[in-house]
């Protein structure tokens, strides 16, 4: 079964009025999803851009976890989204 966890920025939502709400996959490394189970994540200078027709989110924190080995991930990487076509269009029109 596939765990999905709903993430939210709560000073988004207090500084802003949210005209739309959309719900993405995203693509994280094995480590980045421990962190995330830990709590280690953050919005806070977090922002989302097309690049040739795909939407990445750019300044998400995900802190390295604590147990990871060489492997660990870079804490602020760019990290694509998964939304259907369709609503790529709508968002970018």
């Amino acid at each position: 079964t596939a765990m999905a966890k709903e993430m939210n920025n709560r000073q988004a939502y207090y500084n802003y009025h949210i005209e739309d709400k959309y719900v993405a996959g995203i693509v994280l490394l094995g480590t980045e999803v421990k962190s995330i189970r830990d709590g280690k994540v953050s919005f806070n200078d977090a922002f989302c851009l097309f690049d040739d027709g795909e939407l990445w989110v750019r300044g998400l924190y995900i802190a390295e976890y604590s147990h990871g080995t060489a492997n660990n991930h870079i804490a602020v990487h760019d990290r694509k989204l998964l939304l259907q076509k369709r609503e790529l269009k709508k968002i970018q029109a």
